[in-house]
């Protein structure tokens, strides 16, 4: 997958004629560009044979100063999410499962048995919490900053501590008994669980929570974000949602 430099993020990215700016091809980029170049993420054989166009795609973000997870947002930021909490507003708000990249994930949870109507997409649940709140809360940079690229492609996009993970990202089924991280209190997974994983250890549930122990923290310099692709979503809009936590996570003074 390659580099991109798309135009200024904006709100309806999900929505049908909404397309991304083509992104800059691996080769013209610098050579830290390529370090953080989008990859394709591992699958384990039975995930290839049952949900062969499933896809987990990784990206590296290198935090602007030391405790920048943890920090506030800058103002900028935060207008940004003013802005967009403007652009969700009743019919918008209500309709949005029908656009289709949110309808893609729908589809897709069905597929692996999670009902929609109980546990929802990302996009769906912050949406929801924009109903409820009367806007979109600013939870801190990381937070928003991934919050910014899920609404504005509808792609949902998770981070790690990069020197908590062992090796490289894929998904496979969990076993049973394994434990969720590295921490002495993780808790147990049963078996046949959708998980994120690097070479030895299950970090986080696919759509779901990431183990505490490999959660960006204040000591945090560096971020492995990783991004879950689905039939209907477009590469573009992966790499775009990727794009914009690379860049605000860097950029933030």
């Amino acid at each position: 997958m390659s580099e991109q430099g798309p135009p200024a993020p904006r709100s309806d990215a999900g929505r049908a004629g909404a397309e991304p700016a083509s992104p800059m091809r691996a080769e013209h980029a610098p050579a830290e560009a390529r370090r953080h170049e989008p990859t394709i993420g591992w699958r384990a054989n039975e995930i290839e044979e049952e949900l062969p166009q499933l896809r987990l795609v990784v990206s590296h973000a290198r935090l602007a100063g030391a405790g920048a997870a943890k920090r506030a947002s800058p103002r900028g930021v935060e207008r940004r999410l003013h802005d967009l909490s403007n652009r969700y507003k009743g019919a918008r708000a209500v309709g949005v499962r029908r656009e289709p990249v949110p309808a893609a994930y729908r589809v897709f949870y069905r597929q692996i048995g999670l009902d929609p109507e109980v546990a929802q997409t990302p996009i769906e649940a912050a949406v929801l919490e924009r109903m409820l709140h009367g806007g979109f809360l600013s939870e801190g940079l990381l937070q928003d900053v991934l919050l910014i690229a899920l609404i504005d492609t509808g792609v949902p996009v998770w981070a790690l501590d990069a020197e908590a993970v062992d090796g490289e990202l894929g998904v496979r089924l969990s076993r049973e008994g394994e434990p969720l991280g590295r921490a002495s209190d993780a808790w147990s997974l049963p078996a046949g669980r959708l998980v994120v994983a690097d070479s030895s250890t299950a970090l986080g549930l696919l759509f779901g929570e990431v183990a505490s122990d490999c959660r960006p923290g204040a000591r945090t310099r560096e971020l492995q974000l990783f991004a879950v692709q689905v039939a209907g979503v477009p590469t573009l809009y992966v790499e775009e949602a990727l794009w914009i936590c690379r860049n605000g996570l860097e950029q933030a003074r």
